[in-house]
């Protein structure tokens, strides 16, 4: 936990905020001994994270529209990003997974790294208040924007919706259609509806990851 706390850069208080905040919802389905995932976390962490990147954007575009401020809040703060973030820090190293989970990859698993950064967040929140997980968030996941650099485009649902808007179409839909395997190692199938009656679909370890395949369809399919 040092070495990970250095990485971070933050020293907690209270320790048990951050390995809940590696724990996963398989590890804890499998150990009677832990209490909590790191479930609730996330969705914590993902308010905070939204809120920080909407405060750094407004101050450092204040022409912007809001169409493309939440177009680039949503670069900043999509799966893939938040993927690589965990990646740079080394999180897969630190997280507690169920037996069949680390068997199937889980360690560098995009949905299940992302999720865990959001929930280091909310850890760091609750542990050292907004002002230190705001230093987090800004030193690791908006540092290229705030030196000016736009965040690579890896979000597919984002560039679909921009794609259809260009073409006067309506915005796309998005279904779960399908899901299988056990509750701790699911995949999930997503449909995308278009405007001209046109479908797609992709699969993920996660809804998220799901819809993402299928928006990346959708687009090959488009520009083909």
């Amino acid at each position: 936990m040092d070495q990970l706390e250095q990485r971070l850069g933050y020293t907690f208080t209270d320790r048990s905020k951050l390995e809940t905040a590696l724990t996963h919802s398989s590890y804890a389905n499998e150990s009677p001994k832990t209490r909590h995932s790191n479930e609730r976390l996330e969705f914590l962490g993902d308010a905070v994270l939204g809120f920080c990147a909407a405060k750094t954007i407004c101050r450092l575009y204040p022409d912007m529209p809001e169409g493309g401020l939440t177009r680039l809040r949503a670069e900043l703060v999509c799966e893939a990003s938040l993927h690589q973030v965990a990646l740079r820090l080394g999180l897969g190293e630190y997280i507690h997974l169920g037996k069949n989970e680390q068997c199937n990859g889980g360690r560098t698993r995009t949905s299940i790294l992302a999720d865990c950064v959001e929930a280091v967040i909310a850890a760091i929140f609750l542990d050292g208040g907004l002002a230190c997980a705001e230093r987090f968030i800004e030193a690791n996941i908006l540092c290229d924007i705030r030196a000016g650099r736009r965040p690579a485009r890896t979000d597919y649902k984002t560039q679909l919706q921009e794609l259809l808007q260009r073409s006067g179409g309506a915005a796309p839909v998005y279904t779960i259609v399908g899901e299988s395997g056990p509750d701790h190692d699911k995949t999930f199938t997503a449909s995308v509806a278009l405007h001209d009656g046109a479908t797609a679909r992709g699969e993920g370890k996660s809804k998220k990851e799901a819809e993402q395949a299928a928006a990346r369809a959708a687009l090959e399919k488009l520009e083909s």
